[in-house]
């Protein structure tokens, strides 16, 4: 792992978001401890077939309901927290670079190869010389304020809007502006994406860019600029 600066200045999910994640399993696991029973037993008594939970609820009593369904409610609410925490983006910024970390995937960026840091709708963007992408990456909950404060005050070059927002166009299956190699990398994308497969999606977002193609997503449609090859 990279080495930061002792001066680096560290941006990560709030801890607030997933504390409301784990009180609002807990507070439904207790309203599902008290409702539960009562509607249970009207299910069992109205459909003409129920789950057997469904039965074994409609016998309890919210004293065996209640304790049950908050504790299952809590452990919900610590599992969707840390998942939160894991899934989000933590940006750490110094003089000398840009560490992006998120699951298990890091990827450093050395400020000498940085030539432009800005925020395209949610994602953060970070340009090279040749107006390629060196990173983009979905910023989710963090403050927009603190990444734009951690690389202005780091001396970045940065903008709170996208500096090639203009030049995006949305992609069209075969349009006959791009090569047929084009349109093939594109589809695969798009099925990856729809498989969630985003370590996929990614490799092909820099196979595309080699090839003089720079790509983003907007709403589930796949959207491309160019760049000299």
């Amino acid at each position: 792992m990279t080495k930061m600066r002792d001066d680096a200045t560290k941006i990560s999910i709030s801890w607030t978001i997933p504390a409301v994640v784990a009180v609002a399993c807990i507070l439904a696991g207790i309203g599902l401890g008290f409702a539960a029973p009562p509607v249970c037993r009207w299910a069992v008594d109205t459909l003409p077939t129920v789950p057997g939970p469904v039965e074994i609820l409609s016998e309890s009593t919210t004293a065996w309901s209640l304790p049950i369904l908050t504790i299952i409610g809590i452990i919900g609410g610590v599992i969707l927290a840390m998942m939160s925490i894991g899934e989000s983006l933590t940006v750490t910024v110094d003089s000398d670079g840009i560490l992006l970390e998120q699951d298990d995937d890091a990827l450093y960026v050395p400020r000498n190869k940085i030539v432009g840091a800005h925020l395209d709708e949610k994602d953060l963007v970070l340009t090279d010389v040749t107006r390629r992408e060196l990173a983009r990456r979905s910023i989710g909950d963090l403050d927009k304020v603190a990444v734009a404060h951690a690389f202005t005050e780091h001396g970045y070059p940065w903008t709170d809007t996208s500096h090639h927002d203009g030049e995006f166009t949305r992609w069209i299956d075969g349009d006959p502006t791009l090569d047929g190699k084009i349109h093939a990398l594109l589809r695969e994308r798009r099925t990856a994406l729809s498989r969630k497969d985003f370590h996929v999606a990614g490799q092909l977002h820099e196979t595309l860019q080699e090839r003089g193609i720079v790509v983003r997503d907007r709403k589930e449609r796949q959207e491309y600029r160019r760049v000299s090859a």
